[in-house]
C-alpha cells in the first residue's frame, strides 16, 4: 500500500556529502526514505509503496515503471535526464521533473578558475615549489614557465545560455573579448560565428552546451588545428563534445598552450582514458567537480522540494520529456 505522498531518493550521498539542510525535503513529502546508493537490482524493491522517486544518476527505466506502477513522480537532481526513459515515463503517466540554473555560478567560477590556472601555469609552478626548485633559485623569483595575461585576449563561447552568459561577464571582467560561436545542430544566428571562422580568431575556448548526437566530437582535430598555436582549450560541460586523443595528441603536439576538463567520456574513467594516460604537457583534470559548490547543491535540495510540491499541488514545474 502506497503513501500519498511517500518518497525514496535512491542516491542521496552523491548530492549531500552532510553538509546540507535536507528539512525542505523532508517537509515535502509524508515519508522519505534516504539511501546513500542504490544498485540496479535493488531499485524495484526500494521504490515498493512510493509515489515520488527521486535519483542523481541511479537509471530509472520502463521495468522500473512496470514493477511499480504506483510511481507517479520522478525527481531528478541534475539537469540531465539521460537516466530516465522519458518514453516509458510517458507510457506510464509518470511526470519527470528536473532541477536547472543552480549549479551557474559554481560552474562559472570554475571555468575560470581553469582558464586562469592555465594562463599563470599554476599548476607548473605549485609543483615546481614542491620539488624544491624555488628554493635552489638564482634569484628572487621562478619564472620557468611562460605566464599569460587574460586581459585583451579573445575568448571563443560555444554555448551562450544561462551558463555561457556567466563565463563571459567573467571573462569580460578580466578584459577579455568575447566571441560566440555556433553550435552544430541548432539554427544559424547573425551573432554566432561558424567553428570555421570562430576558432582562428580566439585565444581561449570555453564550452558550455549539452551532448547530442549533432555535438559529439564537436571540436576535433580538424578543429584544434584551426586553433592560434598557444590557444587555451577549457570544457566544464560534456566530455563527449571533444575528441579526447585528438586534444591529448594537441597538447603533446606543443600546438595548444593548454587544456582542462572537467569532465570526461565516462566517468568514473573506470577503463582509463586519453587524457589520463600521463605526462600529458599543461594539461588539468578536475573530476566533474564544477558544479559542487555546497551552496548549488543546497539549490537542488530546494528545486527538488518545490518540484514535488509543485506537482502535489496539482501545477507541476520543471517537466522534462
Amino acid at each position: 500500500m502506497s503513501s500519498p505522498h511517500r518518497a525514496v531518493f535512491l542516491d542521496h550521498a552523491s548530492l549531500d556529502l552532510g553538509d546540507l539542510d535536507l528539512a525542505p525535503l523532508h517537509r515535502a513529502f509524508d515519508e522519505l526514505h534516504l539511501h546513500d546508493a542504490t544498485a540496479p537490482a535493488e531499485v524495484a524493491q526500494r521504490l515498493a509503496g512510493a509515489v515520488a522517486v527521486i535519483t542523481n544518476k541511479v537509471m530509472i527505466n520502463a521495468d522500473t515503471f512496470a514493477a511499480n506502477p504506483q510511481l507517479k513522480l520522478v525527481l531528478v537532481a541534475a539537469t540531465g535526464t539521460n537516466n530516465v526513459d522519458l518514453q516509458a515515463a510517458r507510457e506510464h503517466g509518470v511526470t519527470v521533473c528536473n532541477c536547472q540554473g543552480y549549479g551557474t555560478p559554481s560552474v562559472a567560477q570554475h571555468t575560470l578558475a581553469l582558464l586562469l590556472a592555465l594562463a599563470t601555469r599554476l599548476c607548473d609552478y605549485q609543483r615546481a615549489v614542491s620539488e624544491g626548485r624555488w628554493a635552489n633559485a638564482r634569484q628572487f623569483c621562478l619564472l620557468d614557465f611562460p605566464i599569460v595575461e587574460l586581459q585583451g585576449k579573445t575568448l571563443g563561447l560555444l554555448g551562450h545560455g544561462e551558463l555561457g552568459s556567466a563565463v563571459a561577464r567573467l571573462a569580460e571582467a578580466f578584459g577579455m573579448r568575447v566571441l560566440s560561436g555556433q553550435i552544430p545542430g541548432r539554427p544559424a544566428r547573425d551573432e554566432r560565428l561558424p567553428l570555421a571562422e570562430l576558432l582562428p580568431q580566439v585565444d581561449a575556448l570555453t564550452l558550455h552546451c549539452p551532448l547530442n548526437d549533432h555535438t559529439h566530437h564537436m571540436i576535433g582535430a580538424a578543429e584544434l588545428a584551426l586553433l592560434k598555436p598557444g590557444a587555451l582549450v577549457v570544457n566544464t560541460a560534456r566530455g563527449g563534445l571533444i575528441d579526447e586523443q585528438a586534444l591529448a595528441d594537441a597538447l603533446r603536439s606543443g600546438h595548444l598552450g593548454g587544456a582542462a576538463t572537467d569532465v570526461l567520456s565516462v566517468e568514473p574513467p573506470a577503463n582509463g582514458n586519453p587524457l589520463l594516460a600521463g605526462e600529458i604537457p599543461r594539461l588539468i583534470v578536475t573530476p566533474h567537480s564544477a558544479w559542487g559548490a555546497v551552496e548549488a547543491r543546497q539549490r537542488i535540495v530546494g528545486q527538488l522540494a518545490d518540484n514535488a510540491q509543485a506537482f502535489f499541488a496539482g501545477q507541476p514545474c520543471r517537466v522534462v520529456g
